[in-house]
């Protein structure tokens, strides 16, 4: 076992071959399928991913994606409300479904022979939903008391959206997943059914199936139960308004009594992993990882956590997105130290890490880490179903997905220097504070430049990305790790 793993560690062919016992396939209606393979335990998971999200809705309405997702569990001709998740719990399986800006997700996770079952439940509410008059008022009324719950009782959270909204001129990430709550409130069975009848359709849907299922036996399935489902026409999502050119990194502060310690977040926007392009996203996770992937051995831990002068320090890339998206750096200063010194000392590591470079045997560290996560990912069926639904539900190829280990493989000390400068040297950002209310005179003025001697700090290195320690949920894109962007649904 030892002998195998070196070797897939060491590999790295010239071109992304399809991994074994994985298959890709797409139905006559359009319904694009992946099956993963795995027969160590009877186990399947089945993963719905619809080809749209928060991003895509039109102004005024926000959360009707999330809205949507929850009203999908209300039931059938066939399958009474509630009954769904009912079913699967009581043949030991479990399900959930969450929302993100680019896609609405569907999973469950049941013993393989019962895949028919789920299927056709699954293949039923994606044609048939029906939302009683009681239904969706009483839904809306449990979406509210959601974001009550996640967002409004939560200063982090509630920081985030104003982050988001301050990155963000032009684009609808800067709009809350789950909703504003004044537009929450107005939301209607009709907007709700409006969006299912236009975009849940298998031509704008994939449908991912990892564990005990053979390809033969998951493309008959798909073709009794999804098959018959006729393909929708205007399926594909409308051009979304873009970001200008942002000239001027941007500050902003939050107080919030609830707030027990300061902590800083800073976004930049960077490029998102695109079809046959993710050579620059792949530098950016690296860079990521050089810089805050490990509190003992990053350069923001050794040089900040380390050594007494924060809390913690980190920093993180999540490509997966439709479009532009950002780069996070965050951090929380020790007791006693002002936020202006604070982030002159961050900055000071910046700066020196945009001079000197990354260390060649700590970024072949690096890129080894990654791609020993990589191959241990594959040892979670959902986890790597994940993988390919939110890469072909954010415009990826098969191809882009199976060549991403070996794109992260390939950065070179130059690439990951290319990156930095974009990060560090970027006018498109935002540096946000999180401040208890009882702030003292030093706290007050985080919204000021912080002062440092002008050999500490190059000029150009005062623009950063975004946080990847745990303070702060990110975007969209990531696993159901990402508060902001997952929302379940059947609760």
């Amino acid at each position: 076992m030892r002998a195998f793993f070196l070797a897939a560690l060491m590999a790295t062919p010239a071109f992304a071959e399809m991994p074994p016992g994985v298959s890709h396939f797409t139905l006559d209606n359009g319904l694009e399928a992946v099956v993963i393979e795995d027969h160590r335990a009877p186990v399947v998971v089945q993963m719905l991913w619809y080809k749209i999200g928060s991003a895509d809705e039109v102004p005024g309405k926000t959360g009707l994606a999330h809205y949507l997702e929850h009203l999908m569990f209300k039931g059938t001709e066939q399958v009474e409300p509630g009954e769904f998740s009912r079913t699967v719990t009581a043949n030991g399986g479990r399900d959930n479904a969450f929302t993100s800006y680019d896609f609405t997700t569907y999973f469950q996770r049941i013993a393989s022979d019962r895949l028919p079952m789920i299927m056709e439940m699954e293949a039923d509410r994606m044609e048939n939903l029906r939302i009683g008059e009681e239904d969706w008022q009483a839904e809306r009324q449990v979406v509210l008391e959601e974001r009550a719950q996640r967002t409004d009782s939560d200063p982090s959270a509630l920081f985030a959206e104003e982050r988001s909204a301050a990155q963000y001129l032009n684009h609808p990430y800067g709009r809350p997943v789950i909703g504003w709550r004044a537009e929450m409130t107005d939301l209607t069975r009709s907007d709700a059914l409006d969006w299912y009848d236009r975009y849940y359709a298998p031509n704008n849907a994939i449908l991912v199936l990892a564990g005990d299922v053979t390809p033969e036996r998951a493309r008959e399935l798909a073709e009794e139960y999804y098959g018959p489902i006729p393909a929708k026409e205007g399926v594909d999502r409308a051009a979304r308004p873009q970001e200008p050119t942002q000239r001027a990194p941007r500050r902003m502060e939050m107080r919030d009594p609830r707030v027990p310690q300061p902590s800083m977040v800073r976004t930049v926007l960077v490029p998102e992993r695109n079809p046959g392009d993710q050579d620059m996203a792949a530098a950016l996770s690296v860079l990521a990882e050089l810089l805050g992937g490990s509190p003992q051995t990053s350069v923001l831990g050794r040089e900040l956590v380390l050594t007494g002068q924060a809390l913690y320090a980190g920093a993180g890339y999540e490509g997966l997105a439709v479009d532009p998206t950002n780069f996070y750096i965050s951090m929380a200063p020790v007791d006693g130290q002002s936020p202006q010194e604070a982030e002159a000392a961050l900055d000071a590591v910046l700066a020196r890490f945009l001079e000197e470079g990354p260390d060649p045997e700590q970024l072949e560290r690096v890129k080894t880490t990654i791609r020993a996560a990589k191959i241990y990912e594959q040892d979670s069926a959902h986890g790597r179903a994940y993988q390919y639904g939110q890469g072909l539900a954010t415009t990826l190829s098969i191809e882009d997905v199976n060549a991403w280990p070996d794109l992260l493989a390939d950065v070179t000390e130059a690439d990951v220097m290319e990156a930095a400068d974009l990060v560090l040297n970027s006018t498109a950002s935002v540096t946000g504070w999180l401040l208890p209310e009882e702030a003292d005179d030093a706290q007050s003025s985080a919204v000021d430049p912080p002062v440092a001697k002008p050999d500490d700090i190059a000029p150009s290195a005062d623009g950063a990305g975004e946080a990847a320690s745990g303070a702060d949920a990110g975007r969209a894109d990531g696993q159901p790790d990402n508060a902001e962007s997952e929302t379940e649904a059947g609760e």
